[in-house]
Formats: structure tokens, C-alpha cells, sequence
């Protein structure tokens, strides 16, 4: 178990909305109480229509720093794929002066096929998309050393996936938070795991933040049920940042208020 506080993040989707909307969704998201906003490292809508509104990643965070106050922000999560390693560790450095020290610097090996092909990467294998995060990762934490001047704080590295022999290994080398899409049966499989990456390179886990993508209400659409069936048993596996995804052109965030009250319910 661990003593960190519940947190609860909300990515805000980049898609089918003005980016007017996307800023007023931001705001309000600070305003309710969310800890941290993310945004997601993709060129075109993942649902609805394939070719509606979207917005580049880290443009729209450079905004996000200039906007927003307290709230944390970072991409949930940025493709390797696209951006040279040291260029990424400038941008990020960068975002984090902008910011005041909030960046989360999120990161996975990429899986949008239709973003590679439209915009000239190359797809590769699975495989070697994390192959390719493997090498980048030393590259952008050198990087970030050596930037004048260095991030404004410690730049938080989140890394997501579930993957056992590669990605897990690499979060217990290199990353701050580990975020997944598991539920508590998988959840529970793939802490193991990742203790065992931990125990092999003497590592303590308790220094790996667990994040979650929650989303949804439960069976009677009211918060209790959400703590209950949804956070409770994350929770009690040592999950502590929870993120609720919103998309536009509306952004509704009646399941967000849902989250932070059932956080600071658990905090109290």
C-alpha cells in the first residue's frame, strides 16, 4: 500500500470541438478541482467522425501552461514516434518553465496507425515502437540535464502501457507514474509484474505512482457506486491518480465532479 493522496485527472479529448471550447473546458476543469489535465498525442479523432476537429498536443499545452494556475498538466500520452527524442526534452523543459514547475511529462511507444501513415512515420512492429521509447528515453532525461536551464522542477516521466517484458521494464527503469487502462483483476497481475522489474534493478516500487483510466458512471449513476464498484478496488491495490476522460464539443463533466468528491472522501 502506499501514503500518496488520491488524485484525479481528467484528459481532456483534443477533438470535435473548437478550440475555444477546448479552453473554457480546461478552465472549468481547474475551477472543479481536478489535479491534473491531460490532453492526448494524436493527429486525428480516435471515435466519431475520423475526420473531424482536432488539435496538435503540445502547441495546445504550451497554452494550457499560460492559461491554468494550479492544475497539473501533461499529454496522456505523447507517441515517441513523432518527435526527436532531444527536441521532445526542449519542448518539455520548456512547457515546464511556461508552467511554473507542473508539467507531467507523459510518454508510450504510439499505436495510432492512421496518424503514422497520414503524416509520413514510419509504423514499424510493436515491437519496435518500443524498441525506438527504449532508446529515447535515456536520450530525453540526458537531454534534460543538460537543457540551460533544467526543468523548473523534478518533470514528473509517466509512461503508459501494459506490456510485461518491455514496457513494465521500462517504467521500473525510468518512469515516475505508471498509467494503464487495467481493471482490478489485470491491475493486481501487472503490479506484480512490475515488482519483479523493480526487484531486479533494486528499485523500490513505492517510488512508481499507480494511474488509472477510469470513465463512466456506475450501474445507478451516482458517485458512491463509482467509488465503490470502480475506484475502491484500484484503490486498494494502490492506485492513486484516477483519470476521467471528457469528450467535445461539449465536454460534460458531471463524472469528474463524481471523482473529486469521491477523492476527497478518501483523503479526509
Amino acid at each position: 500500500m502506499t501514503s500518496r493522496p488520491v488524485r484525479i485527472a481528467v484528459q481532456i479529448q483534443p477533438q470535435h470541438a473548437t478550440y475555444n471550447q477546448i479552453r473554457d473546458a480546461l478552465r472549468r476543469a481547474e475551477d472543479l478541482g481536478a489535479d491534473v489535465a491531460f490532453n492526448w498525442d494524436h493527429f486525428y479523432p480516435l471515435n466519431g467522425d475520423p475526420d473531424g476537429k482536432h488539435f496538435e498536443c503540445w502547441t495546445m499545452l504550451a497554452a494550457w501552461a499560460e492559461q491554468t494556475s494550479r492544475i497539473q498538466l501533461g499529454a496522456l500520452v505523447t507517441c515517441n514516434s513523432y518527435r526527436n527524442p532531444d527536441l521532445l526534452a526542449d519542448m518539455a523543459r520548456t512547457v515546464d518553465h511556461i508552467s511554473g514547475g507542473r508539467l507531467i511529462l507523459g510518454i508510450g511507444s504510439g499505436w495510432f496507425e492512421k496518424d503514422y501513415e497520414q503524416y509520413g512515420f514510419d509504423f514499424k512492429t510493436a515491437g519496435r515502437r518500443l524498441d525506438d521509447l527504449a532508446a529515447a528515453l535515456p536520450r530525453i532525461e540526458s537531454r534534460l540535464a543538460a537543457l540551460n536551464p533544467t526543468p523548473v522542477g523534478r518533470l514528473p516521466m509517466l509512461i503508459g502501457g501494459g506490456g510485461e517484458k518491455k514496457t513494465l521494464r521500462l517504467v521500473a527503469q525510468h518512469a515516475n507514474i505508471w498509467h494503464s487502462f487495467a481493471d482490478a483483476e489485470v491491475l493486481s497481475h501487472k503490479l506484480e509484474v512490475l515488482r519483479g522489474h523493480c526487484d531486479a534493478i533494486g528499485r523500490p516500487m513505492e517510488e512508481i505512482e499507480i494511474s488509472v483510466g477510469v470513465g463512466g458512471r456506475g450501474r445507478d449513476g451516482i458517485a458512491p457506486t463509482v467509488a465503490d464498484e470502480i475506484g475502491k478496488p484500484l484503490y486498494d491495490l494502490g492506485a492513486r491518480l484516477f483519470t476521467v476522460p471528457v469528450g467535445g464539443p461539449d465536454y460534460d463533466f458531471a463524472d469528474l465532479q463524481d471523482w473529486i468528491v469521491w477523492r476527497d472522501r478518501m483523503n479526509a
